[in-house]
């Protein structure tokens, strides 16, 4: 097991920041909800760590932010900022951004941390997946709020890319570092796009509704 693509400072930064991310889009949630800052602190760390969580779990390493010292400090001091800063300020696209960056280097590290774990390629590429994406899922469905899956335009496969582009220069034995940067920065542009631009996949449309008559042919 190759544990130095965990150990690497990169991708502990991009941990790091990539909870941040994520957790203060989970307070600002509680913060529009009126939420107090208990409220607001939990749904930071469920939405900070949810996706490595699982991760971690599914591949049978060590849970991640049990032992870091930096990720809960991480999630407490985004709620903080959350709590005393008008919400109005994180209005608008910016937010979005900022979640389409962690959402792009979280899905690179849960998929280079797979990697490193032994786990074959496509599942590696799942568990970027999985870490960029479950901590938005968990704080929706906490706060009852529509699933982030469900959004019109591409999210899922901004992970997904970012995801493939890591294990394909793992694969590939690029070096890792450009790997990881390149690997986010294109998961994030495709993103960023989709926000800009509202593009989408196409959805499903095909009649479901089956008459008796189609049913006996």
């Amino acid at each position: 097991m190759d544990t130095d693509v965990v150990l690497t400072p990169l991708l502990d930064l991009l941990d790091v920041l990539g909870v941040a991310v994520f957790a203060f889009s989970g307070a600002l949630l509680a913060a529009k909800e009126r939420q107090t800052f208990v409220t607001m602190a939990f749904f930071a760390l469920i939405t900070g760590v949810g996706g490595g969580t699982v991760r971690d779990l599914l591949i049978g390493a060590e849970v991640f932010w049990i032992s870091d010292p930096w990720v809960a400090p991480a999630c407490l001091i985004v709620s903080l900022i959350a709590w005393f800063t008008p919400t109005r300020w994180w209005e608008g696209k910016v937010l979005e951004f900022a979640d389409g960056a962690g959402l792009t280097g979280y899905a690179v590290i849960g998929a280079a941390k797979a990697m490193s774990y032994g786990i074959p390629p496509v599942t590696s590429i799942l568990m970027g997946i999985v870490t960029g994406c479950v901590g938005g899922i968990l704080r929706d469905v906490v706060a009852g709020k529509p699933s982030i899956l469900m959004r019109p335009e591409l999210y899922v496969t901004a992970a997904a890319l970012s995801a493939a582009l890591a294990v394909i220069g793992e694969v590939l034995g690029l070096p890792r570092v450009p790997v990881w940067i390149g690997a986010t920065a294109a998961g994030f542009l495709l993103r960023a796009a989709a926000i800009r631009f509202n593009l989408s996949l196409p959805a499903y449309s095909r009649d479901k509704d089956v008459s008796e008559k189609d049913l006996s042919v």
